[in-house]
């Protein structure tokens, strides 16, 4: 494994001056922006367009820049998520440049079919839960994410099946003149028959049934304000309420689910989030800087005296050669005080927190860190076109990869725990396909250092 990494280590250090220009033939004449001309956006208003470059009409640029520029805000447009293809082509007359970019609008309403897991990823669900069926949770969720054409987000959301829940969201990124400012709200309630109430030997125990009484409920709500003084910086505040309830049964199988023996946990949660973009897709980058920043404090009212803590993800994203990507993200978290509940002490295993080839297990703790390293190769990359509007384009790309991980978590009070204040490592080759709207589709084959291996799906990035 350590030559596997310090191979990466040294692609991630070269492509750093991969593909620099000689020097020669440079154009250093200058150009003026005289107009730019945007075509194909029905729904979306132009000065969200606008919004978005780093160029406006007026300015001034180096004639050897324009074809980088131009091609730096094309990637730029296509990252808002509203566009299924973005063309663009400049007109160059003595120092004077127009130009033009033509915009294909994906649907702007998007019906999205629910199909949620009650365990944290599907290859649990389908080999430790035997695939039950019980064991979903489908409904619909309506997404305006061009609500009136302001780039505004309007979400609404059914859910039935294992968890019930209903939810509202809402966020208009530009308030002020210069949009730079945004507001938003969320209200959300849900409930489950069954949920996971401890942690044994790595692994979450469950209590209920499937027709039984309602094990636990959450109410949240809040109120977020959106900072964004640069299209690569975007800085989130939110304020919430939020109420969890469990059931007798589950406190009486484990009294500090909550805190002081409570069945009910009421807390008010301040939340700040960092975001810099500086990757060419933010769903799916290949190459660039990717860093996310979060910090949470939590006053408990009942059920949790005090938390805070703090989550970090940093990626880098080189194309050493043709074809050819590699990448090294990693994601941490330090939390205080240690000692926590157990509904709020989380740990390595959730959401995309944890190292490849140990999904089917959970481990419970406090800080950790996760790092990731892939080595990938496109192989296919291909757009179909579609006579349909607003699904004018199906594309499609594939890149096989190889992968090492290593993650650790450390608990002062492990019990029965065999990966707490260990470090958790992996190698593993795979494929990753990319296709219509950034869906994602992740093949992986592990081998990690407890000696088990196999093959695992997943539906998001890294």
């Amino acid at each position: 494994m350590r030559y596997f990494i310090s191979i990466l280590f040294l692609l991630l250090v070269y492509s750093g001056a991969y593909g620099q220009d000689s020097g020669s033939n440079i154009d250093t004449s200058q150009s003026r922006i005289s107009k730019i001309i945007i075509t194909g956006n029905a729904v979306t208003r132009g000065a969200v367009i606008l919004r978005e470059i780093s160029i406006h009409e007026g300015d001034v640029i180096a004639g050897d820049s324009i074809a980088f520029i131009t091609e730096q805000n094309r990637l730029r447009l296509f990252n808002l998520q509203l566009f299924n293809e973005v063309d663009q082509h400049t007109e160059r007359i003595g120092d004077e440049i127009t130009w033009y970019i033509h915009v294909k609008e994906r649907w702007p309403v998007i019906p999205t079919l629910i199909v949620q897991f009650a365990d944290r990823n599907f290859n649990t669900w389908w080999v430790t839960e035997n695939h039950d069926v019980r064991r979903i949770s489908a409904g619909l969720t309506l997404t305006d994410k061009n609500f009136r054409g302001n780039l505004e987000t309007l979400a609404v959301t059914a859910e039935d099946g294992y968890t019930q829940k209903l939810g509202i969201g809402y966020m208009r990124p530009y308030v002020n003149n210069g949009q730079t400012r945004g507001l938003g709200f969320n209200l959300s309630y849900a409930q489950s028959r069954q949920t996971y109430y401890a942690t044994d030997s790595d692994k979450l125990v469950y209590a209920g049934t499937y027709g039984g009484p309602v094990m636990l409920r959450q109410f949240e709500g809040g109120l977020s304000y959106v900072y964004r003084p640069a299209y690569a910086s975007k800085h989130i505040f939110q304020v919430s309420y939020k109420n969890y309830w469990v059931s007798d049964t589950i406190l009486k199988l484990n009294a500090d689910y909550f805190a002081n023996g409570k069945k009910e946990a009421k807390f008010v949660e301040f939340y700040y989030r960092y975001e810099y973009n500086g990757v060419d897709n933010w769903n799916y980058s290949l190459k660039g800087l990717k860093l996310v920043m979060q910090g949470v404090v939590r006053s408990g009212l009942e059920g949790l005296n005090f938390q805070s803590y703090a989550n970090v993800e940093a990626g880098i994203f080189r194309n050493p050669f043709r074809g050819w990507y590699v990448s090294a993200i990693f994601r941490g978290r330090l939390i205080y005080p240690e000692d926590q509940p157990y509904y709020f002490r989380g740990g390595l295993g959730t959401q995309t927190d944890y190292v490849r080839g140990y999904e089917y297990y959970v481990t419970d703790g406090y800080n950790y860190g996760v790092l990731r390293l892939d080595l990938k190769r496109e192989i296919f990359n291909k757009t179909y076109s579609l006579p349909v509007k607003y699904f004018t384009a199906l594309p499609l790309r594939i890149y096989p990869k190889i992968f090492a991980d290593a993650g650790y978590i450390d608990n002062p009070m492990p019990g029965n725990s065999f990966l707490s204040n260990r470090l958790e490592y992996s190698i593993g080759a795979g494929i990753d396909v990319v296709t219509f709207y950034d869906m994602k589709i992740r093949f992986e084959f592990a081998y990690n250092r407890l000696g088990q291996n196999g093959l695992y799906l997943h539906f998001n990035s890294e």
